[in-house]
């Protein structure tokens, strides 16, 4: 086996390592990140998960093209809902929604000249992968960004093989009450949570600091009727 070449400090600081100049609240919650590597978005059902994917998805259209795997849905209507309610037509020509391509698939797909440079792969979980086939999958498309939505378990990604995805992400991003809270790689602190749906980010924190303050106070069963239909 041929040995890799060895890198000095200085040589290391002179690299033009390409990054995507995000701005604004985007720079805010995750600096600015390099264009390839692996970013694991997870959360519970009702929280803003989808939304915040669809609006990130919107704004990464800005710097490449991205290919979108509905591996979970599919195209169903509440990916059209979804879709109409973001305005995911006005990235018309730089966004595609696959319908349920294989992993072996989406590789063949980047692997072609002048491929879209982002992925996400929604879900995870309904992706098949182990931890090993993620490495594969990673290897594979060294130059791309993968993003990788993930089911939760509590406040953690689902099931062993997403758990050492988070701890191999450059950006992981938990979804609570319509904010992301990301980590990133590229900042030297945790970024400023994302605001998802600001009117039902403020309801939620509020009544999650009631409780918090006075426990025997449960929640209403109505309040969860608005959150199923903003994730």
């Amino acid at each position: 086996m041929k040995r890799k070449r060895a890198y000095s400090p200085a040589e290391i600081l002179k690299m033009n390592i390409p990054k995507l100049e995000f701005e604004g609240a985007w720079a805010a919650s995750m600096g600015k990140p390099a264009k390839s590597g692996v970013w694991l978005i997870w959360g519970n059902p009702g929280n803003g998960k989808t939304s915040f994917v669809m609006q990130l998805a919107k704004y990464l259209c800005r710097f490449d093209r991205v290919v979108y795997d509905s591996l979970e849905e599919s195209t169903s209507l509440s990916v059209q809902m979804s879709m109409r309610r973001h305005r995911m037509e006005e990235v018309n020509r730089r966004f595609q929604i696959l319908d349920r391509e294989s992993m072996e698939q989406l590789v063949e797909r980047l692997q072609r000249r002048k491929s879209a440079g982002i992925a996400i792969i929604d879900s995870f979980q309904y992706s098949g992968l182990t931890y090993k086939g993620y490495q594969a999958l990673k290897e594979a498309l060294p130059g791309k960004l993968l993003i990788f939505v993930s089911h939760a378990e509590g406040m953690r990604p689902a099931g062993r093989a997403a758990k050492k995805v988070e701890y191999d992400a450059d950006i992981k991003i938990l979804v609570e009450g319509f904010r992301a809270s990301c980590k990133s790689r590229y900042m030297d602190t945790p970024g400023v949570p994302f605001t998802v749906w600001t009117e039902g980010a403020t309801k939620y924190w509020l009544g999650r600091n009631i409780q918090e303050n006075n426990p025997s106070n449960q929640p209403n069963s109505n309040d969860n009727e608005q959150n199923d239909k903003i994730d």
